[in-house]
């Protein structure tokens, strides 16, 4: 009796030793995460990030993240091919074959109406039922919407030809003239046609590329845009030197 005693006494202090030690180590474990964390409070944080343009969004978001999003950055392959593949040829019967735009509907129209005229007289003869030609009606909201938004487009940009045109802001002015200035030079070289075609492909490509090497790409451009600025002010000086000579002669 006495041994049976003695031998549970030993098993209840085990399990008391076990307890504080399991405490203490619990309270060791948590005075180290609390020194991660002061530790990581005195870390200093990491500085922003440049983006091109500014941006606080994935590129799937700036670009609208819906269907248009997915189709330029390739999101399903199987359709941006398509898209691609189709502006392709209507580029190449247009610029390569000089197609022109109202001989190619007539054409598509006629092929169209022979296939199922000629379909549903023979139905006729095979004992098969005609195919049917679904209705096709323009929803007059989506209509009104599409020009709605249009509207809005064509009054922001005469807003900000007015912004620039009242001469308040000389770096709107100037990147507006070196646009534009820009924008001629390439229209010289190409037809609008092929210029349409062109930035059609960079559109599939260019975002694309970019979000595969963004890093590299917003780090090259800070440096770019830093530069832009220091030359933009040192032309901003020379112009208001030259205005002030000006008004003084």
């Amino acid at each position: 009796m006495a041994e049976f005693i003695e031998s549970k006494m030993e098993e209840i202090a085990d399990k008391i030793s076990e307890k504080i030690h399991g405490k203490s180590s619990s309270s060791s474990s948590s005075d180290s995460d609390d020194d991660k964390r002061s530790h990581a409070h005195k870390l200093p944080f990491k500085s922003k990030v440049y983006r091109l343009f500014g941006r606080e969004k994935p590129l799937h978001q700036v670009l609208g993240a819906g269907k248009p999003a997915d189709i330029l950055l390739w999101r399903n392959k199987r359709v941006s091919a398509n898209v691609l593949g189709g502006v392709t040829v209507f580029w190449f019967l247009f610029e390569v074959l000089d197609y022109h735009l109202i001989t190619l509907v007539c054409h598509i129209l006629i092929l169209s109406l022979s296939v199922l005229f000629l379909w549903s007289n023979a139905s006729n003869f095979i004992n098969n039922s005609p195919p049917s030609i679904p209705e096709v009606v323009i929803p007059e909201k989506r209509l009104l919407k599409a020009v709605s938004c249009l509207t809005t487009e064509i009054n922001r940009v005469v807003i900000v030809v007015r912004t620039i045109a009242t001469g308040k802001d000389l770096k709107a002015f100037l990147g507006a003239v070196a646009g534009l200035w820009f924008v001629s030079i390439i229209g010289s070289c190409f037809n609008f046609l092929t210029l349409v075609y062109v930035v059609f492909l960079l559109l599939f490509i260019v975002p694309v590329l970019y979000e595969k090497y963004e890093d590299k790409v917003d780090a090259h451009a800070e440096k770019a845009i830093i530069e832009i600025k220091k030359q933009y002010v040192i032309l901003e000086k020379k112009i208001m030197a030259n205005m002030k000579k000006e008004k003084k002669n």
